[in-house]
């Protein structure tokens, strides 16, 4: 349960950090935030199934580096994702 917790907490961050770097895909502080922590969970739980981290059991330091890890790059790319979405539906 706390690597769940620790990978939506860090999908927000990441998320946030995604949307300000990528200024153009960036969807507000909120929708970063929903993205992240939703990309967070669904990407630490698939890197966890490919046995590619986050799937590490309990509270040591590579559980939890590998949650961050794996939660905050989850978050980033399905912001990217969202927001290249948005962007092309605009266009539209």
């Amino acid at each position: 349960m706390e690597q769940i917790i620790i990978q939506l907490i860090s999908g927000a961050i990441g998320g946030n950090v995604a949307g300000n770097v990528l200024k153009n895909l960036n969807l507000g502080t909120l929708g970063n935030s929903l993205a992240g922590i939703v990309g967070g969970g669904l990407g630490g739980q698939l890197l966890g199934m490919a046995g590619l981290g986050g799937g590490a059991e309990g509270l040591d330091l590579s559980a939890i580096i590998s949650s961050v890890a794996s939660g905050g790059v989850g978050g980033g790319v399905l912001l990217a994702v969202v927001g290249m979405i948005k962007k092309m539906m605009a266009k539209g």
